[in-house]
């Protein structure tokens, strides 16, 4: 962390661009909040932008302004971020979800400096600002799938930084704990609460795939619900208890690791699919790639029946089209067939199914 702090630091002393890479939760934007707050540009606005969360219509518009009438809703001339950051710092969060168009859109600006609002048929002006680019996914292996612009990659990655995973710098836990204590007792005035030893060893010992945000979320959980001024291992979520993965295979384990968790606790409680998975995902502590495995694990319970899987998710049978509507807009949608069990009528011929395969039992399907 300390080299963290020097890379920041020298990188707020230069006006070139910043690409910041971490996974979900480590703290990307507190890292780039930080190169503003120590560069020339400390005086000068600070504007950010969600590119997972704004429709892929709607990000231009965003990131450039619109002119009046160039959309049904253009009732006046908007100015984009880039016009408001004058001067300053433009965050872009998610850069790697961006459209091919998007990106090409992008790769101009940071090319020319000029802003040619939606709707206008000429650029309008030439603005000054600085660019920092944030990413939880690895825009290499997204270069090789085509679905991000190399061009666009050398361009934002001047200068390039790496925010490292909770579990691999343990030594901060206990600080972050402390710190986070303090917040709560801040926000719901409570009395001082201290952690027993042996709460913050099962902390100490946890893989955090949420990584900081996970935590944060843990401490504040457990101010909510305590009775007293300590908390104790009994006052933790039964996650930290268990034994989760270690990712000594890296990113992949832990990212895996996630997903199985998540999936886990789906199926064994009572949350609905909307509630332990869309929200995370909505809110991007999970990924794709998370959701996918998720979806898949539920597959392979219900032999590929997207219709049982609404049981075991605790669905509601109208939520059908919903739910896959929300697979496809988010290309996570897998394919039935692989996950289809031949039967075996005839008990001399040999099965696709495994004899020690647990039995599905969530109702019958049409």
């Amino acid at each position: 962390m300390r080299v963290l702090d020097e890379d920041l630091r020298d990188a707020a002393r230069s006006d070139a661009k910043v690409l910041i890479t971490g996974e979900s939760g480590v703290g990307k934007e507190l890292a780039a909040r930080t190169v503003h707050a120590f560069s020339a540009r400390s005086s000068g606005p600070l504007v950010a932008l969600n590119s997972a969360g704004v429709p892929d219509t709607l990000i231009e518009s965003e990131l450039f302004g619109h002119v009046r009438g160039s959309f049904t809703g253009a009732y006046r001339d908007k100015p984009g971020l880039f016009e408001l950051a004058r001067g300053g710092t433009v965050l872009l969060d998610e850069v790697g979800e961006m459209s091919l168009r998007m990106q090409s859109l992008l790769l101009r600006f940071l090319e020319t400096g000029e802003i040619q609002p939606v709707g206008s048929d000429r650029p309008r002006t030439r603005v000054d600002v600085r660019v920092i680019a944030m990413t939880n996914r690895r825009l290499i292996d997204a270069i090789t799938a085509k679905t991000f612009r190399e061009d666009l990659y050398y361009r934002l990655n001047v200068i390039h930084i790496v925010v490292p995973p909770l579990r691999e710098r343990k030594e901060d836990i206990a600080e972050l704990a402390e710190q986070f204590l303090r917040q709560s007792k801040q926000q719901y005035g409570t009395e001082p609460i201290e952690i027993s030893p042996e709460a913050m060893s099962c902390l100490m010992e946890y893989q955090w795939p949420g990584n900081v945000r996970e935590l944060k979320n843990v401490i504040e959980r457990c101010v909510v619900r305590l009775r007293n001024r300590h908390i104790t291992v009994a006052d933790l979520p039964p996650q930290l208890l268990g034994a989760p993965i270690v990712a000594t295979a890296g990113t992949e384990a832990a990212r895996a690791s996630v997903a199985d968790q998540t999936f886990n606790r789906l199926v064994s409680g009572e949350e609905s699919f909307w509630a332990a998975v869309y929200v995370p995902f909505m809110n991007r502590d999970l990924t794709r790639a998370d959701l996918r495995r998720v979806i898949s694990l539920g597959l392979e319970r219900t032999k590929g029946n997207y219709r049982l899987l609404l049981q075991l998710f605790h669905m509601s049978p109208n939520d059908y089209k919903r739910f896959l509507n929300f697979l496809r807009k988010y290309q996570c949608q897998l394919t039935f067939q692989a996950f289809r069990v031949i039967r075996n009528d005839n008990p001399g011929q040999a099965s696709d199914a495994s004899p020690n395969d647990p039995p599905v039992r969530l109702g019958s399907s049409r």
